[in-house]
């Protein structure tokens, strides 16, 4: 642009006054809403060592009854849970998986129980009738598992009709 152009611009602009003041940007579009990732990557890796696989517990054989209530809760609410009067909700079976397969089922099942749906669930571990001479897996890290976890209340092996040492009735914090 030459001087005499420029100085032409300039005149014909001198009457024009700024819609805003020079230090105000003007955005036409919003900005997208920020997605944590970092924040959602660490609630999976949460979740995932959530329940923690180094506890030593007691060796247990097939035959025997898990049992566990968290401290507080009324003799009335244990003994419904023992004998099977809450209404079970939903059911997880996971006899037959691995531990790490079961561990994320449980963890998920967990996770999508809606108390509004009751508090109680059933969990089918199995015996470990087919295990090896340490006794029952699923069944022994189901005990320990259920044991750390913030929305247990309570867990109690199922009436024989039910499924005996075989399943356990698991009572939900709301």
């Amino acid at each position: 642009m030459s001087a005499k152009e420029f100085s032409l611009f300039r005149e014909s602009m001198q009457d024009v006054k700024p819609l805003r003041p020079a230090n105000h940007a003007v955005h036409d579009s919003a900005k997208p809403p920020a997605i944590p990732v970092k924040t959602l990557e660490d609630e999976r890796q949460v979740l995932k060592d959530m329940l923690s696989d180094e506890y030593d517990p007691v060796e247990l054989q097939p035959g025997d009854m898990l049992s566990y209530y968290r401290p507080g809760l009324q003799n009335r609410v244990i003994r419904k849970l023992r004998t099977g009067q809450y209404r079970i909700a939903s059911e997880l079976d996971l006899h037959g998986l691995n531990a790490r397969d079961a561990k994320q089922q449980l963890l998920q099942f967990l996770h999508d129980a809606h108390p509004g749906q009751g508090e109680c669930v059933r969990i089918i571990h199995g015996k470990g009738n087919r295990s090896n001479y340490k006794g029952p897996v699923i069944k022994t890290k189901i005990n320990n598992w259920l044991r750390q976890h913030d929305r247990i209340l309570a867990f109690h092996s199922v009436r024989p009709v039910d499924g005996g040492t075989g399943a356990i009735y698991v009572l939900l914090r709301r």
